[in-house]
């Protein structure tokens, strides 16, 4: 059966909580359904429902309207967190101004000088990761490509030891896969699990050592600029920079990570676009920004609606979560021509803020609009020109392992082969 046919689901049928619809393939059949019938969808839930939001338009309202749908009230997480006092301190969970107080000195760290000097380091550090496996012939793609290069470059934006980089990964991996039993174990009736709390710790520990260090002895690193940072009279608590590297180091490595794995599997099932791609240098812009949509790092957020109100026709009541699935605005057919099909020249494609007819991987515009997205796409276009341009018509060489979730659209293992000569 061709993605492009797909069946519709009874809607009494839909489930997008239960993480093992996702572990062979995102259920696109069920998202398709319920823009076509239900586009503002009650999903009943263990908390009781929440509004399912599929349609393109509608996600960016939401997402925009940060006065109607808020990410303070009950954070941005389907389920609302224990903790929900501690995750309102992270900037990902703040609504304007806080939100934008915060941003502000973060800021401070994503200069363009310290963008254009990363970018350089990185285009060395990614013909250095191909250098390592080109000659074997075969490799993991996640664990040894796709992987190392955002590990490196948060290592290098934060000014961790280079040593230090798998630590990141594997805090990252247990807190980002706590339903996936290949980095967790059992759940507590907290909803969480030992590891999970413990890396979470652990991150938050070593982040705190960081900024001690840098505080007492500056360097010429994004540390330093932040913890010495002021804008307005603020400046950053030690809460406030460490739940930011915990933002950074999980979502800068998990989210860059996973659109390389995608990218890489798409144009391994796509030969005639990846031929397309090699003809010229110019056709990458459009193709990073088509590999956006198509992988779709983060499949959801979650808003709680902070007065009654009506999107697509249906009357949603204050303190009613809405949860807006970017993985089904990047399929919306009213959208995207042809949305199940990879066109790396499909345009308009962009992520601007004021266009329609671009894809909301980085969330849909407002005032939570990735602070990364120019560092993602960077490292995504390094990365991907090394494995296109050197490990020519490189293939599938086992079973695609995906992780067991329904909040990152994530690749645990992808095997790749290549002729070595």
């Amino acid at each position: 059966m061709a993605v492009t046919d797909l069946p519709s689901v009874p809607l009494d049928e839909i489930d997008l909580t239960d993480p093992d619809a996702y572990v062979d393939r995102v259920p696109h059949e069920q998202f398709a359904t319920l823009r076509r019938e239900a586009p503002v969808f009650w999903h009943e839930d263990v908390e009781g429902g929440f509004w399912c939001v599929t349609r393109h338009a509608d996600i960016v309202t939401v997402n925009r309207d940060w006065e109607t749908y808020s990410s303070y009230r009950g954070a941005v997480f389907l389920w609302t967190p224990d903790d929900l006092e501690m995750s309102r301190l992270m900037m990902l969970n703040m609504d304007p101004p806080e939100h934008a107080k915060l941003r502000k000195l973060v800021n401070r760290g994503f200069t363009p000088r310290r963008i254009r000097e990363l970018q350089e380091v990185l285009a060395r550090r990614a013909t250095t990761i191909v250098d390592e496996v080109i000659e074997a012939g075969s490799c993991d793609m996640v664990e040894a490509v796709a992987a190392e290069l955002p590990l490196q470059a948060i290592a290098e934006f934060l000014g961790v030891p280079q040593d230090d980089r798998h630590l990141v990964f594997k805090w990252s991996n247990t807190m980002i896969g706590s339903d996936d039993p290949e980095y967790a174990s059992e759940k507590d009736e907290t909803g969480q699990t030992a590891e999970t709390m413990a890396a979470s710790v652990e991150l938050y520990a070593y982040a705190q050592a960081l900024a001690e260090d840098r505080r007492a002895h500056p360097r010429d690193d994004i540390v330093s600029d932040l913890v010495h940072a002021e804008v307005d009279g603020d400046v950053l608590s030690d809460t406030d920079f460490n739940l930011f590297f915990l933002l950074l180091a999980v979502a800068g490595n998990e989210t860059t990570r996973n659109a390389i794995s995608h990218s890489v599997l798409a144009l391994a099932d796509n030969p005639d676009q990846r031929a397309w791609l090699r003809e010229d240098p110019a056709r990458w812009e459009p193709a990073v920004e088509e590999m956006l949509r198509w992988s779709t790092p983060v499949m959801h957020f979650r808003r709680t609606a902070t007065r009654d109100t009506v999107l697509g026709g249906q009357a949603i009541a204050e303190g009613d979560r809405v949860v807006i699935w970017h993985i089904s605005g990047n399929r919306d057919e009213a959208v995207f021509t042809d949305p199940y099909r990879l066109d790396l020249g499909r345009t308009p494609n962009e992520h601007l803020s004021s266009t329609a007819g671009n894809h909301v991987a980085f969330g849909g515009g407002g005032p939570h609009f990735c602070l990364g997205a120019n560092l993602a796409r960077a490292e995504m276009r390094v990365m991907l020109e090394e494995v296109v341009g050197r490990l020519g018509d490189f293939e599938v060489d086992g079973p695609v392992q995906r992780l067991r979730s329904n909040f990152i659209n994530g690749i645990k293992h992808l095997p790749i082969a290549w002729s070595a000569s």
